[in-house]
């Protein structure tokens, strides 16, 4: 990128990218650079802690959310149990409160069935964009202040 004379946050020697991101890095949805969403569990499709853009994830899971009890039980009910650990493929069962990258469409079923979990916008992929709306995306901002994942009913 050339320097711009009219910006003044611009770098003399061309260079915008701010220091803590580098020009080809992960971009979320808010245009900064692609945050973990969660190592506690390990999410992600390359079980990195991040909810890339990835060639051959089918899938898409690029949303990170904070899953909700609510949440949960919907997806098993809809034959994507995500509460029972599947070790063959690497995944420890979610509980109520951990974040994990959802695939989009998965969270647009949600939404439209009400139950959609909390979004952690700093840390859910640009990509997201191409399927959900803005502000469906902020008006589902994960907050910790006053978020309540819920118990799991056996």
């Amino acid at each position: 990128m050339s320097y711009d004379p009219s910006r003044d946050d611009t770098p003399a020697d061309g260079d915008d990218t701010p220091d803590d991101e580098s020009p080809d890095a992960d971009r979320n949805v808010l245009g900064g650079e692609l945050r973990p969403c969660g190592t506690d569990p390990v999410t992600g499709y390359l079980r990195d802690g991040h909810c890339r853009d990835v060639d051959g994830d089918v899938g898409e899971h690029t949303l990170c959310a904070v899953v909700t009890a609510e949440f949960l039980t919907y997806s098993r009910d809809r034959g994507n149990d995500l509460i029972t650990p599947r070790p063959e493929f690497e995944f420890p069962g979610l509980d109520p409160g951990d974040r994990w990258c959802l695939c989009v469409g998965r969270w647009l079923e949600a939404l439209e069935a009400g139950v959609a979990p909390p979004v952690v916008l700093e840390a859910t992929d640009e990509s997201v964009l191409r399927a959900v709306e803005p502000d469906d995306l902020r008006d589902h901002e994960f907050d910790p202040e006053p978020f309540e994942p819920g118990a799991i009913d056996e």
